[in-house]
């Protein structure tokens, strides 16, 4: 039957045009911006994925940053406690010198003050991004003896997300201690005592007291040749021998940690690119497919106006009837 009212075939026609026209619009936006998933629309499952990946990938970048900067604080901490521990050598030897009868013991104390002095200027100088592990004030307003750095981050079943650490004492590493009652390693008084023995009268004597001093503040300008103060001069000197082998070990901490974060940066590093990687796999266009889907469909467009065009001239034959 063929009517005025209704052209059904003109109906298909533009029915094929219109989703062609949509495919095509489609096709082209995935071209334009490289997404076959740029909206939930698209594909609601693979949108809500890819958005909790990238900002895993987000997050994994900021803690590759951060690793960094952690890095070269440790190495700027590793670089000075060195130069301390080359600054302990000296003063060593000249406590070995200052052993020596006739030994002109305040020139030797004056070398001896501007390596103490020193001990101070590189621990303070020792900081960066306003870290500093080698000189703290434990009483300060806010203090944490954790040195504590964000090295990973993993993503539960149910959504929910977590960071990893890695951690180190500044107890552990501080060389000087602005608060009174610390305890760095170079400012710490030697109250120590060793050779105890108890007479019958119940006298406790020790055969070796402590020093009474810092490495960072004794001085031995004072001392003579006596016994009494070659016997404290050794003190000194098994004083700064136990602060070269506890700076060593300090040492051994910060190069231990830096070795973990630069181990977990590439880590983070190689994850980074396999997240990437995977929203790629979801969301990305694949290029050569949509050039050639695209070629396709605009020969469908074309197609397909002129079905309508030949849908739309067959209700023109009916005026024929009345000529």
């Amino acid at each position: 039957m063929t009517s005025i009212l209704t052209n059904n075939a003109a109906n298909t026609a533009l029915l094929n045009l219109q989703n062609t026209v949509k495919n095509l619009d489609k096709t082209q936006n995935e071209i334009s911006t490289g997404l076959r998933v740029s909206t939930a629309a698209d594909n609601a499952s693979y949108y809500s994925i890819a958005t909790s990946l990238k900002s895993d990938s987000s997050a994994l970048t900021t803690i590759s940053d951060s690793l960094d900067v952690a890095d070269s604080t440790l190495s700027t901490a590793t670089s000075a406690i060195d130069e301390i521990s080359n600054v302990l050598s000296k003063i060593k030897d000249s406590l070995v010198t200052a052993t020596t009868q006739g030994a002109d013991r305040t020139k030797i104390q004056a070398e001896v003050a501007t390596y103490q002095a020193q001990l101070k200027t590189i621990s303070d100088a020792a900081s960066l991004n306003g870290q500093n592990y080698l000189s703290v004030d434990s009483g300060a307003t806010g203090y944490n003896d954790t040195a504590s750095f964000v090295a990973s981050l993993s993503r539960s079943s149910d959504g929910s997300v977590s960071y990893g650490t890695i951690t180190f004492s500044k107890s552990d590493t501080a060389l000087f201690d602005a608060d009174a009652t610390g305890t760095g390693i170079l400012d710490a008084v030697d109250t120590a005592t060793s050779g105890s023995y108890t007479a019958a009268d119940g006298t406790v004597t020790n055969s070796t007291a402590g020093t009474g001093k810092s490495v960072a503040n004794f001085d031995i300008s004072a001392l003579t040749d006596s016994a009494a103060d070659q016997a404290t001069l050794n003190a000194f000197q098994k004083q700064v021998e136990a602060a070269i082998k506890s700076v060593t070990a300090a040492a051994s901490v910060l190069g231990s940690t830096q070795s973990r974060i630069e181990s977990q940066k590439d880590f983070v590093d190689s994850l980074t690119t396999s997240v990437d990687a995977g929203v790629s796999s979801l969301v990305d266009a694949d290029m050569n497919e949509a050039s050639t889907r695209l070629s396709a469909l605009q020969v469908q467009q074309s197609l397909g106006v002129q079905a309508l065009s030949i849908a739309n001239e067959s209700s023109q034959s009916v005026l024929k009837l009345f000529q």
